[in-house]
């Protein structure tokens, strides 16, 4: 078993990750959780919805003999609902979770549904009372980082995914105020919290691989056009080892994910390595000191644990 790793005041280092549905956490950030994992971090998840609105994405399902043959939409709908969970359980085991915990909101579907203004979903939540779940649990975690999604979500700007954005920012600035929610826990400081982003250079470079291996890829102009962040990028991750967690994490949400899609899986763990085996991490919010001017974090934890891999 491996040992705990340990903050500079010998604390067990903890990470945790706010995600708005069952199977984003297999599509954003698997590999760097599984990397921390293995190296004795506490894992945390904190998923804000059952994932009820989820479509069923995986069309082999739907063949003579499987689970969705002859369904409607409306059953589709149903058996989905009542099976995200146990897929979210197979996808935090081949990740590598300490601890899963449920906001308990409902899914609040696409932007522009109606199910929007369903009184149990996320997008109804009262902010101050989202907010407080959240830190009562960051309370309880006490987690030295938390990642989180971008404020830029204009590709994809799901109402859940923004609100994700939204309550983590206030639970990272009020979890450690006493004033804010007393009656949740003692106070509880997160040293630093970063956002999710796929890299400008990492969907050029598995379009390019795409084409090379199949002469055609998924990635077309709507991606190809998007605006670089590039450039917020502060932190990058060597996660080639940690990539089959990736595969297998998005592999177990089988409603969700078609497994011959180009898109998850046209390229093979080994292939991906190659092309680009790095996760990239923006630090938005932090405690500690500025990472110098130039420089490029190699550990969500440079600064709070017992060395720091700030390299040039």
């Amino acid at each position: 078993m491996t040992s705990p790793a340990l903050s500079l005041s010998g604390e067990h280092l903890c990470l945790m990750t706010v995600h708005a549905h069952p199977d984003d956490e297999a599509s954003k950030g698997a590999p760097t959780v599984a990397k921390y994992f293995a190296e004795g971090v506490r894992t945390v998840l904190v998923c804000c919805t059952g994932g009820e609105e989820g479509d069923l994405q995986n069309p082999t399902l739907r063949e003579p003999g499987q689970p969705f043959h002859g369904k409607t939409p409306e059953e589709e709908r149903e058996i989905i609902a009542s099976i995200r969970a146990s897929e979210l359980k197979k996808s935090t085991d081949a990740i590598g979770f300490s601890a899963v915990h449920m906001l308990g909101y409902r899914d609040s579907g696409m932007a522009g549904s109606e199910t929007n203004s369903h009184p149990d979903c996320f997008n109804m939540a009262d902010l101050d009372e989202a907010t407080g779940r959240l830190v009562a649990l960051i309370r309880a975690e006490k987690p030295h980082v938390i990642l989180t999604y971008n404020d830029d979500q204009r590709g994809y700007p799901h109402p859940d995914h923004l609100r994700v954005h939204d309550i983590s920012v206030l639970a990272f600035e009020r979890a450690g105020d006493p004033t804010w929610y007393p009656e949740l826990g003692e106070p509880w400081q997160p040293s630093k919290m970063y956002y999710t982003l796929w890299a400008k250079e990492r969907i050029t470079a598995v379009h390019e691989a795409l084409l090379l291996k199949f002469g055609e890829s998924p990635f077309d102009e709507n991606w190809l056009k998007r605006p670089s962040q590039d450039h917020r990028i502060t932190t990058r991750l060597h996660i080639a080892e940690y990539l089959r967690a990736r595969t297998e994490s998005l592999l177990a949400h089988a409603t969700q994910v078609d497994p011959t899609s180009k898109w998850w899986f046209g390229l093979d763990d080994d292939e991906l390595g190659k092309v680009y085996p790095w996760e990239d991490w923006i630090l938005a919010m932090s405690v500690l000191a500025e990472i110098p001017e130039g420089m490029m974090e190699t550990d969500l934890f440079a600064g709070i644990r017992s060395f720091d891999q700030v390299t040039a």
